[in-house]
C-alpha cells in the first residue's frame, strides 16, 4: 500500500510541485513568459493523452513490469529536468515524465484494485490512496515552496529520485506481477485514435487559459479532439483486441465514478490555482508561505478519508458517500465565495479549505474504489486509466473554464473609468468569487448524478456491477 501509495504521490506532486518554482528557473535559463505555460503543458499534454495506453500496457505486461518502467523512467527524466540547461531541455524532460505518469499511474491503481479484496481492507487501502488522490495538488504547492526557497527550483524535480529508488525496491519486495493470462494484442489504431483526440482536447483546454475560447486554435482543436474520441468509442465496439474495452465503462456505478471524479476534479484543480493567485498576489504571501497555507485541506481530506470512508464504505457503499461529500464540497466553494482584501486567512480562507477537505475525502476514496470495483483483472489497467483521464481532462477542463471565468468578469469589472489600485484588486476578488459559484454547480450536479447513478451496498460483494441504464 505503502509503495503504491508513494507511486501515486509522485505523479499527482508533478501536476504542481513545479509551478511555484517556475519564477526561478525562469531566471536561470532566461526564458519569457509567454514560453512559462509550456513547463506545465508539456507534462499535461503527454500525460493526459497516454494514459489509456498506459492502462492497456499495465494489464498485458504485468502490473509489476509496468511499475519499474513508469517509475524508472520518470525518475531518469526528472533527471533530464532538474540538470536542464535551457528552456528546450527542460520541456523535453517534462513531456517525458507525463509519458511514463501516463504508464504509472494506471498500474499503481490497477495493482491497489486487484491486491486488496476483502471490503474492510479493500476500503482503508482506497481510504489512503483517496486522500493522496484529494491532496496530492496542495502537497505539491507545498513542496514545490518548501523546495524552492531552501534548496532550489532544480530539487522540485530531483526529489523524484529519492521517491522512485524507494518505490522501485517497494516494488520488489512487495507486488505482484499481474500479467493478464488472456492472449492479446495492442490495438494500434485505437492507440492512435485515443491518444490523438485526448491530445487535442487537453491542448485545447490548455490553450484557452493562455488565449481564448474564440480563437480558432481553441475550437479547432476541441472539435479535431472530440472527433477523434467519438471514432474511437465506435471502433472499441468492433475491435477484437480493444483499447479500452467498453465492458469497463457501460454500468452505472462505474459511470457515476467516472463522471464524479471529472465534476471534482473539475472544481478543484481550478479552485488551487484561483487561491494560490489569491495568497501571493492579493495577500502577497510567499511561495513557502501559500503552500503551507494549504496544509489544512491535506489535513481534513486525510481525516474524512481515513475515519469516514475506510469504516463507511466497506457498510454502505459509495452512494451514501460521494453525494454527501459533494455537497460537502460545493458548501466549501460558497465560503470561497466571501474572500475578502483584508488579510484575514482564519476568517475567509480557513473554514473553506476544512469544509472542501471533509468533503474531498468523501469522494475521492468511494470513487476510486467503485470505479474499479468487480473489473476483471486483465481489465483493471485500463479502468484505472479511466479514473486518471476522467481527473486528468476535469483538472484541464475547470482550470480552463473557471480561469476564464474569473479573468473576463474581472476585464469586465475594470471597464469603468476611474481604475486604481483598491479598484482592481475588487474586481479581481469578484472574479474569483463568480468563478467559485461556478463550481459549486459543478459540485451541486455532481451530487445529483452520483445520487442517481452509484449504487449502495459493497460494491465487490454483488460480482459484476448493474449495466448502465
Amino acid at each position: 500500500m505503502s509503495v503504491l501509495a508513494l507511486a501515486q504521490l509522485m505523479v499527482l506532486l508533478d501536476a504542481t510541485v513545479i509551478n511555484i518554482a517556475l519564477p526561478r528557473a525562469q531566471m536561470d535559463l532566461h526564458f519569457s513568459s509567454g514560453n512559462r505555460q509550456w513547463i506545465v503543458t508539456a507534462y499535461a499534454l503527454s500525460f493526459g493523452s497516454l494514459l489509456l495506453l498506459g492502462g492497456r500496457l499495465s494489464d498485458l505486461w504485468g502490473r509489476r513490469t509496468a511499475l519499474y518502467v513508469g517509475l524508472a523512467g520518470f525518475a531518469l527524466a526528472s533527471a533530464l529536468g532538474g540538470a536542464a540547461n535551457s528552456f528546450t531541455m527542460l520541456v523535453t524532460a517534462r513531456a517525458i515524465q507525463g509519458a511514463f505518469g501516463a504508464l504509472l499511474a494506471p498500474a499503481a491503481l490497477a495493482a491497489l484494485t486487484v491486491t486488496f479484496h476483502e471490503p474492510k481492507e479493500r476500503a482503508k487501502a482506497f481510504a489512503i490512496y483517496g486522500a493522496i488522490g484529494g491532496s496530492g495538488a496542495a502537497i505539491g504547492l507545498l513542496l514545490g515552496g518548501a523546495l524552492t526557497q531552501w534548496a532550489s527550483w532544480r530539487w522540485c524535480l530531483y526529489i523524484n529520485l529519492v521517491f522512485a529508488i524507494v518505490a522501485v525496491i517497494g516494488v520488489a519486495l512487495f507486488v505482484e506481477g499481474g500479467r493478464t493470462e488472456h492472449r492479446t494484442r495492442l490495438d494500434a489504431l485505437g492507440t492512435v485514435l485515443a491518444s490523438g483526440g485526448l491530445f487535442f482536447v487537453v491542448y485545447a483546454f490548455g490553450h484557452a487559459v493562455t488565449s481564448s475560447w474564440t480563437d480558432p486554435l481553441t475550437w479547432g482543436s476541441l472539435s479535431l479532439g472530440t472527433v477523434l474520441l467519438v471514432i474511437f468509442v465506435f471502433w472499441q465496439a468492433r475491435s477484437k483486441h480493444p483499447l479500452l474495452p467498453l465492458r469497463v465503462v457501460t454500468n452505472r456505478t462505474r459511470a457515476g465514478s467516472f463522471v464524479a471524479l471529472l465534476l471534482t476534479s473539475m472544481s478543484v484543480y481550478a479552485v488551487f490555482l484561483l487561491l494560490s493567485y489569491y495568497l501571493e498576489e492579493t495577500l502577497g504571501y510567499s511561495p513557502l508561505r501559500a503552500g503551507f497555507a494549504f496544509l489544512p485541506i491535506v489535513i481534513a481530506i486525510t481525516l474524512s478519508a481515513s475515519f469516514a470512508s475506510a469504516r463507511l464504505l466497506a457498510v454502505t457503499g459509495p452512494r451514501p458517500l460521494v453525494p454527501t461529500g459533494m455537497v460537502l464540497s460545493m458548501m466549501g466553494m460558497v465560503l470561497f465565495t466571501r474572500l475578502s482584501p483584508l488579510p484575514d486567512y482564519a476568517g475567509h480562507v480557513l473554514p473553506g479549505l476544512i469544509v472542501l477537505g471533509l468533503g474531498l475525502g468523501l469522494v475521492f476514496a468511494p470513487a476510486f474504489a467503485s470505479a474499479t470495483a468487480a473489473v476483471e483483472p486483465r481489465d483493471a489497467g485500463a479502468a484505472s486509466a479511466m479514473v486518471n483521464t476522467s481527473q486528468q481532462i476535469g483538472g484541464s477542463l475547470g482550470t480552463a473554464i473557471l480561469n476564464t471565468i474569473a479573468v473576463t468578469v474581472t476585464t469586465r469589472a475594470l471597464e469603468h473609468p476611474g481604475t486604481n489600485d483598491a479598484t482592481v484588486t475588487s474586481a479581481t476578488i469578484h472574479g474569483f468569487s463568480v468563478a467559485f459559484w461556478w463550481a459549486a454547480g459543478f459540485f451541486g450536479a455532481g451530487a445529483l448524478i452520483s445520487f442517481l447513478l452509484l449504487e449502495s451496498g459493497n460494491p465487490t460483494a454483488a460480482g459484476e456491477l448493474a449495466p448502465a441504464g
